[in-house]
């Protein structure tokens, strides 16, 4: 099998001479709804620099604010993201979108190809919806039955399928947009079974956006962005639908052009989902910001720029290095290489306390990442920073938190990125601080300058920290202790929390194997 998989790699390959027809952002947002209700809510004494930020860090609210932007826009929407996940609320977010393009809005869907196999194939469906244009970036040639296979076939181009666009952005009229950690999927809703992910957006309002519609432009006009009817056609999405799945039930709910998307089902209900939020009575933040983006170009292995541009870790790093009292960083993928160390040991020199807040191996849905990180582990406590690792079991005690509201039950797994320097400016977007944010992946982010809401999303760390977080120290001797919080009340542990001596070996096993670059 592997030997004739291996033999038809030679064969797969990308379609030629394909035709991207060039296309732009809504050049005048002001004419819309949503345009004229930015400038409604902007206070007399902001001015036109600023624009409105609200935090997005409970799952309902993320998946409302969404849903607001699909039904208030009028003219586009722009959606561009890493995955896309054809579970039951996403084919509701889904259906809500072809109801925009049926009332006249232009859809503009911009996805990676990495993850579009099997089930989650189907989402392809929306490209064949009137008024809905859909593209997939940096595309693996193959099959998409089996994302192994699929990646078999795809070994003698490995350095470019190592590259994929990590972006994510959600864009109505040019005009309100959102950022974030988030993917589409259940587990980033707070409607999944088995894993949910802590994670945190934020929604803008202003002239901030038009900066989130020229990079989405720059990405969707590059010729890595391919047409879905030149990847796959109808028949064959029709032909993969009807192919049994597995752990894929055959029920299924139309969305697009009257054909049907199959959904996975469950025996119990889902939970409802949220109403839309109401974006009149929404209270924003007003605030300088900008926005640090990777060029599309980072995505070609081959690139013989003279000078390549900064990335949004370089960005990052750098206003890292501007803090004079706290620094406090969010990153579920936390592989620091020596740069971002020597950025550490900068400031731990000028007297800055750094705080990282990551996954631990139990709650990690990344291991190789994670194995990564603990390479680090020793070296970082050392140099005086401040570890805690989000614990895997304690959903039901970081209710109201970037968790959310959610039953007990499942395992809760980090995967908001951001950063928050002196409690005045916060960086928030698609990024990890690891070394495939920095070399492999394009990534986006905006920068706030704002304490209210910097303070209000230390806040949100805080609550998960003190009720769902390991905290890390060394021993004199060297080795780690991990101590539930609050500190003098629980026991210590001096080997990873909730995991089996299996798992354990098993990265000790694999760690020879996976360079941080790799990471």
């Amino acid at each position: 099998m592997l030997a004739t998989v291996l033999m038809l790699a030679g064969c797969a390959s990308l379609p030629a001479h394909v035709k991207r027809p060039v296309s732009h952002a809504l050049e005048n947002p002001t004419d819309t709804t949503l345009g004229q209700l930015a400038n409604q809510k902007r206070p007399s004494q902001a001015n036109n620099a600023r624009s409105g930020f609200a935090l997005l860090a409970s799952p309902n609210a993320a998946f409302a604010g969404r849903l607001a932007l699909t039904q208030d826009a009028s003219k586009t929407l722009d959606v561009q993201y890493y995955s896309i996940h054809l579970d039951p609320t996403v084919i509701s977010l889904l259906a809500a979108i072809r109801q925009a393009a049926q009332r006249g809005v232009r859809v503009r869907i911009l996805l990676d190809d990495f993850n579009s196999v099997g089930h989650d194939a189907q989402v392809m469906q929306m490209a064949g919806v009137p008024g809905i244009e859909m593209r997939m970036f940096n595309p693996l040639p193959g099959n998409r039955g089996s994302g192994l296979i699929r990646a078999l076939t795809s070994l003698h181009d490995f350095k470019r399928i190592q590259h994929r666009m990590h972006n994510k952005v959600y864009i109505a009229d040019n005009a309100w947009g959102i950022i974030g950690g988030r993917n589409l999927g259940d587990s980033y809703f707070g409607t999944a079974e088995g894993e949910d992910f802590i994670d945190m957006d934020v929604l803008a309002a202003g002239p901030v956006v038009r900066g989130l519609s020229a990079s989405f432009d720059r990405y969707w006009n590059n010729p890595l962005a391919y047409p879905v009817e030149s990847l796959i056609t109808p028949k064959e999405l029709k032909q993969l639908r009807n192919t049994k799945q597995p752990d894929n039930p055959t029920s299924a709910l139309s969305v697009a052009g009257g054909d049907a998307i199959p959904m996975e089902t469950d025996a119990s209900q889902p939970p409802p989902l949220p109403a839309a939020l109401d974006l009149k009575k929404l209270p924003l933040t007003w605030a300088v910001a900008g926005l640090l983006v990777d060029s599309p170009l980072k995505l070609v292995p081959d690139d013989d720029q003279d000078t390549p541009e900064d990335t949004v870790i370089d960005g990052l790093l750098s206003l890292l290095g501007t803090a004079q009292h706290d620094v406090l960083i969010v990153s579920p993928y936390f592989v620091p290489g020596e740069e971002m160390m020597t950025v550490f040991a900068n400031l731990k020199m000028r007297g800055v306390r750094v705080r990282v807040l990551t996954n631990s191996l139990a709650s990690t849905d990344a291991l190789l990442a994670q194995i990564g990180y603990a390479r680090h582990r020793k070296a970082l406590l050392k140099s005086g920073l401040e570890l805690y690792e989000v614990k895997a079991h304690e959903r039901a005690q970081v209710r109201d938190t970037m968790l959310g509201s959610q039953s007990s039950g499942s395992r809760a797994s980090l995967h908001a990125k951001l950063v928050i320097v002196d409690d005045r400016v916060i960086g928030i977007g698609s990024m990890n601080l690891d070394l495939r944010s920095k070399l492999q992946n394009t990534e986006i982010a905006l920068v706030i300058r704002s304490p209210a809401l910097a303070r209000q999303a230390a806040k949100q760390v805080h609550d998960v920290i003190h009720a769902g977080a390991w905290k890390l120290s060394l021993t004199p001797d060297g080795r780690v202790q991990w101590h539930a919080l609050p500190q003098d009340q629980q026991p210590v542990l001096d080997h990873d929390p909730d995991t089996s001596a299996w798992l354990r070996f098993l990265a000790k096993l694999l760690s020879p194997l996976t360079p941080d670059e790799m990471l």
